[in-house]
């Protein structure tokens, strides 16, 4: 079996926050216990609600933070602080917003040059711009668009800029930030067919950050479904879309649309609202919101086991009660 090209064990990420002059800081738990594996040429997606801590978890595999605790390897390097400028050349990021996320000061080809002038100075001129023109090309973009600047693009051919920026390096692993929910309908599919592509051609291990679950089910081999900062479920695509474990799994399957509208689906609504991220319940974090809470989720947090498809949960979906 292919070994994992990063892996990640228990990672948390805490920040303090509030506080005053007669008061302590609060700490609030973004992430806490992560743990996946990135594989070459296979995509993780990470799903939930807002605030759940998809990004935050984007941000230390990209070393933008340093996790709290927990740790992160690459290959057989671990991922800390003091060598992530050695490291950072094979983890790139392709961000949410195609127009926030490019200089509209620079030429394109200035833009796909910089990383190459950054981390590789002893590279001649011409070829980085040998390389810049290859890898526009390789995103499906044409020659006479090297000149151009951003503002003269689609949003979606803004992205594929953006993606072709975030391979100048020839990454190992890619985490894409909900990278079309920015896009229109029309414009998603291409440019999910374009990262589809480029995966198989380049092997790249995608993380794939997300709260559409109808994008999801068409790019992801595993899925991380995450609540209040933890894994809740996690298994492979065909599992956990065909037989969710998790209740709150379950809620958000319930509310993806369907292409056939005569299709049969029940509609779960989630009575009450999200807890605070610095006040999570004690027990069970999706108990106050779940229809099958009992007297257990409420005094215990349940958590996932080492089985190939897991939820942390007590009374799980299409199973007896654990133990």
């Amino acid at each position: 079996m292919t070994n994992p090209v990063m892996t990640a064990t228990a990672l948390e990420r805490h920040y303090e926050v509030g506080g005053g002059l007669f008061r302590k800081p609060q700490t609030l738990k973004a992430v806490g216990g992560v743990e996946f594996e990135l594989f070459p040429g296979k995509t993780l997606a990470v799903v939930g609600e807002s605030g759940c801590g998809k990004s935050t978890l984007a941000r230390m595999v990209t070393m933008i933070e340093a996790p709290t605790a927990g740790s992160l390897m690459l290959e057989d390097t671990a991922v800390i602080p003091d060598n992530w400028a050695s490291l950072r050349e094979s983890v790139q990021i392709v961000f949410q917003d195609p127009y926030g996320s490019l200089n509209p000061r620079q030429r394109i080809g200035a833009i796909l040059e910089e990383p190459l002038k950054i981390n590789r100075p002893d590279l001649s001129a011409a070829d980085r711009t040998a390389k810049a023109r290859e890898m526009l090309g390789l995103v499906g973009l044409r020659p006479e668009h090297f000149e151009r600047y951003p503002h003269m693009f689609s949003g979606g051919q803004r992205q594929r800029i953006a993606i072709a920026r975030a391979l100048m390096l020839d990454p190992k692993v890619l985490v894409l930030d909900e990278p079309v929910s920015a896009l229109d309908l029309s414009i998603q599919s291409s440019v999910l067919n374009l990262m589809v592509d480029l995966q198989e051609r380049l092997q790249l291990a995608y993380l794939f950050i997300s709260h559409d679950l109808s994008v999801v089910k068409h790019i992801a081999d595993e899925v991380i479904v995450m609540y209040l900062g933890r894994a809740v479920e996690k298994g492979s695509r065909a599992e956990v879309f065909a037989n969710p474990h998790h209740p709150y799994t379950k809620a958000l399957l319930s509310a993806t649309p369907q292409a056939n509208p005569r299709a049969k689906k029940e509609r779960i609504k989630l009575e009450g609202e999200l807890p605070s991220p610095l006040a999570v319940p004690q027990g069970c974090p999706f108990a106050p919101r779940c229809w099958k809470v009992q007297d257990k989720c409420r005094a215990t947090r349940p958590e996932l086991s080492e089985a190939a498809h897991a939820a942390a949960c007590f009374f799980p979906e299409n199973n007896g009660p654990s133990d």
